[in-house]
């Protein structure tokens, strides 16, 4: 075998395939995709958010969530049918694609002092057109029911915690973002039988079953948390870490459900 054909197949089997066949991740992407997520938050922030002079606030966390609905609307727009399979509105693709999308609406609102409404703008018309797609091809709004009833009771017990503010207030975003997303990912394992497909989790769940994602995710949110305060002493680029951490959050809790209604 040829050291071509046997680099072609090891980038199939672990790289290609699971894009189109949804079998999951495995230990070999996830390590990969984890180094590169790593290395576009590092870059992202010190070539374009700190040369913009863009500060790192709740503005710029509400700026990139139309565009992140749009991304995860689209993903499952793909999934059920709607749209056609195509690399880059596949995972990972679809973040390379909303990112390629965000960037120049963030530069423009840098440069003509508009920040952040060309950003909201773009993203929100886009999030719209994801969204007309997904409600006239809607089967069945029921999941989408029982996600928002998990959703409420997680995010009161905990706003109901934080008000002894045991962490930054920006970081209340992505834990808010995960707690929506154990919702969803809940939701379609316990009620309608999906199966999970990142590497770690799907073991757990096989275990414990599926509510074990609010310990879970609870402590990974907590390590990551004290890890940030530890690793990156600048707080803003911190900062930008939490939106990262936000998005990988939302992409999935809005992808999910729309998933679900779809009937996927």
């Amino acid at each position: 075998m040829s050291i071509e054909k046997a680099l072609w197949d090891f980038f199939y089997n672990y790289f290609w395939e699971p894009m189109f066949t949804r079998s999951g991740y495995n230990a070999v992407n996830t390590f990969v995709y984890a180094l590169l997520f790593g290395l576009g938050v590092i870059y992202s922030y010190r070539y374009i958010i700190k040369p913009l002079k863009i500060k790192v606030d709740e503005r710029l966390f509400w700026a990139v969530t139309p565009m992140v609905v749009f991304g995860a609307t689209v993903r499952a727009l793909v999934d059920g049918g709607v749209l056609p399979e195509n690399p880059l509105i596949l995972t990972p693709g679809i973040f390379f694609t909303a990112f390629a999308l965000i960037v120049p609406a963030i530069v423009a609102d840098a440069k003509l002092k508009t920040y952040p409404k060309i950003t909201i703008a773009w993203g929100t018309i886009l999030a719209l057109w994801a969204n007309y797609l997904l409600v006239t091809h809607a089967k069945n709004w029921r999941p989408y029911e029982l996600t928002l009833i998990h959703t409420a009771i997680s995010w009161a017990v905990v706003l109901a915690f934080y008000k002894w503010k045991p962490f930054d207030r920006l970081y209340l975003y992505p834990v808010l973002a995960h707690y929506f997303d154990i919702a969803s990912t809940v939701v379609g394992i316990h009620f309608y039988h999906y199966h999970e497909v990142h590497w770690v989790e799907s073991h757990l769940v096989q275990w414990f079953g599926a509510y074990i994602y609010y310990p879970w995710i609870t402590l990974i949110l907590v390590v990551v948390y004290y890890a940030l305060q530890k690793l990156v002493p600048d707080e803003e680029e911190r900062k930008f870490w939490y939106l990262a951490i936000y998005v990988l959050g939302l992409g999935p809790a809005i992808r999910d459900p729309a998933q679900m209604v779809l009937q996927v």
